[in-house]
């Protein structure tokens, strides 16, 4: 597995780095060759702070963690991806066929956790939606008090949505075709 180290307001030592190699490289088994990490190491007012994004063919794993020390943060990312890796695996094992995961005996849990088997959709909502610009959309989240918000957006007619960040900013999602 390729792992990309990145620093931001941060200088990422090689002790860390090996600790990440040495963690996070422990994932590679459930991967064919080619599967790329992007590891994002930064530091905000006091906090640590670590972001790690996995994508191999068509899968995308993620997690982010927030802590006091990085290395206890690096342990963290490590549990949680092997967690959903572990929750999915009869999805991700129906990826054999394309050639993305190495086996599915790769799968078994050293602790049963329970796989989920359906997504219960337990309640659907319509509205209409209209043209509005994005500083509209992101109001109108805010005085809904929802942590997102889709919406047409009027410059470039496409359905987009705006959410909440952890760190207080905002995000916008835009389709690509």
């Amino acid at each position: 597995m390729n792992l990309k180290i990145t620093g931001k307001n941060f200088d990422v030592t090689d002790a860390l780095k090996e600790r990440v190699n040495k963690k996070l490289g422990k994932l590679e088994k459930f991967f064919r060759p080619g599967a790329e990490a992007q590891i994002t190491m930064s530091v905000e007012r006091n906090r640590h702070i670590l972001e790690v994004t996995i994508l191999t063919g068509g899968i995308k794993l993620r997690a982010e963690v927030t802590g006091d020390d990085m290395y206890s943060c690096i342990d963290k990312a490590q549990d949680i991806l092997e967690r959903q890796i572990r929750k999915h695996k009869t999805r991700l094992s129906k990826r054999l066929q394309e050639g993305v995961l190495k086996q599915p005996d790769a799968f078994r849990p050293e602790v049963d956790v329970e796989e989920e088997k359906e997504f219960n959709v337990v309640r659907t909502k319509r509205f209409a939606v209209k043209p509005m610009p994005v500083e509209e959309a992101i109001l109108q989240m805010n005085l809904l008090g929802h942590e997102f918000y889709m919406f047409s957006n009027a410059e470039t007619n496409q359905v987009n949505v705006v959410y909440k960040r952890k760190d207080g900013n905002y995000g916008l999602i835009e389709p690509e075709f």
